[in-house]
This record gives structure tokens, C-alpha cells and sequence, in this order.
């Protein structure tokens, strides 16, 4: 089974096209050993927004001889993606059919009194007298990889404590990352903040016939 932590920069967060991609390839769960990595920048086929702008720092300018946008593929043996708010950087490269872990909803599981989840805040928390220079280039991708990487491990760190034997594999730790993205509450309309457990059979059913209904949130639904 092989592992990629991936990350892009884009256009920003209408219809983004990839600016630039970055990976690390994981040859184990154990000890999380990177086999390979990759960072690329291509050509978008729109302006870069000015909010990506300030974020990434990367220029449209810069971009005009690289490979175009839509050129990027993962590689071949790609089975689990793992990332921050992975389902963005997935939606960005075509949604291919992989399994995604998402750092940012194992995050909020196991540190819920964080008051916030950001990757960048993660790393203050677990690394904070290293995070300045940990993040001095955060919102670079392949910066944000390998920090995505320095709290993945912090992760499987704490569910080893948790239930008391390492997690023995990506499949292991994706069932782990698809109960976490699994809501145990609902965080709208006049019910927010009730378990979901809890909600009034007519609500439940309501929400079911809702259009583009999010499927983590179905999932939750169906299972209660």
C-alpha cells in the first residue's frame, strides 16, 4: 500500500487551476520514511486571484513557461492521499479515486480544545519553539508537505497512547481519519450543536432530500 502527503498552491477558490504540486512519498506508517519527493509549478489557464496571490506568492508571470495545469497527474501507485483539508488539493487534480486522509479532521478529533485547527496552528501546538522557522515558508507546497508530515507524526503518536498498539497501516489510519470526518453533530440551521443521534425523525429526513448533501454527513445520518 503506498501513501503520498500531497499539497497544491492555485488560483484560489474558484474553479482553481494548479499553480504548484508537491509530494512526499511514504515508504511505511512506521517511522513515516520518505521514499521520494516531487515539486512542481505549472501554468494555470486563469489569472491567479489576488487572495492566492498573498498567500502563495507565486506570480502569473513566473508561471509562463512551465507545463500546463491540467498536465499534473499523481503517481500510478497512489493509494491513499493524505493531507490538510485534503479534499481541496483532491478536488484540484480531478478527484481521482484514491482514499484521503485528512490531518485537519484527526486533528480536530484528538485535540478538540485546540481553538483552532489550522496546520499552521498544529504545528505551534506540538512544535512550538521550532514553529517560526517551521513556517517561515508555509503556503510553499513542498514546505507544507513535510510539515503536514511533522504532525501526521504527532498523530500516530497520540493514537498509539489511545488505544495502546501502533497503527499498523494507511487502511488502518484511513478508518481512522473516516471517523473523524464523520460528524457527530450538526453545525447548522435551528438544531446546531445537537448530536445528530438526537435529531427529530422529521429534520433527519428533511436534510436526506437536501440537494449536494455533504456524504460524511449523510453517513452520519444513515447510521443513526
Amino acid at each position: 500500500m503506498t501513501a503520498y502527503i500531497f499539497d497544491s498552491e492555485t488560483t484560489g477558490f474558484k474553479e482553481p487551476h494548479l499553480v504548484e504540486a508537491a509530494w512526499l512519498r511514504l515508504g511505511d506508517v512506521a517511522g513515516l520514511p520518505v521514499t521520494e519527493e516531487f515539486l512542481m509549478r505549472y501554468k494555470p489557464g486563469k489569472p491567479i486571484e489576488l487572495g492566492a496571490l498573498a498567500t502563495s506568492h507565486i506570480l502569473d508571470e513566473e508561471l509562463v513557461d512551465c507545463p500546463p495545469h491540467d498536465t499534473f497527474k499523481l503517481p500510478a501507485d497512489t493509494e491513499y492521499l493524505i493531507g490538510h483539508n485534503v479534499d481541496y488539493d483532491w478536488g484540484v487534480i480531478g478527484k481521482p479515486d484514491i482514499k484521503r486522509i485528512c490531518t485537519r479532521a484527526l486533528s480536530s478529533a484528538l485535540w478538540p480544545e485546540a481553538d483552532t485547527h489550522s496546520q499552521s496552528a498544529m504545528i505551534y501546538l506540538h512544535y512550538r519553539s521550532e514553529a517560526r522557522d517551521l513556517l517561515r515558508n508555509a503556503h510553499a507546497a513542498l514546505d507544507d508537505v513535510q510539515n503536514c508530515r511533522r504532525l501526521l507524526a504527532k498523530i500516530l503518536e497520540t493514537l498509539d497512547v489511545r488505544q495502546g498498539l501502533p497503527v499498523a497501516s494507511w487502511e488502518e489510519l484511513w478508518q481512522h481519519s473516516e471517523e473523524a470526518r464523520t460528524p457527530k453533530t450538526i453545525a447548522f440551521g435551528k438544531h446546531k450543536g445537537m448530536a445528530i443521534a438526537d435529531l427529530p425523525s422529521d429534520y433527519k429526513a428533511w436534510l436526506l432530500r437536501q440537494p449536494d448533501l455533504d456524504p460524511y454527513l449523510l453517513k452520519a445520518l444513515q447510521s443513526r
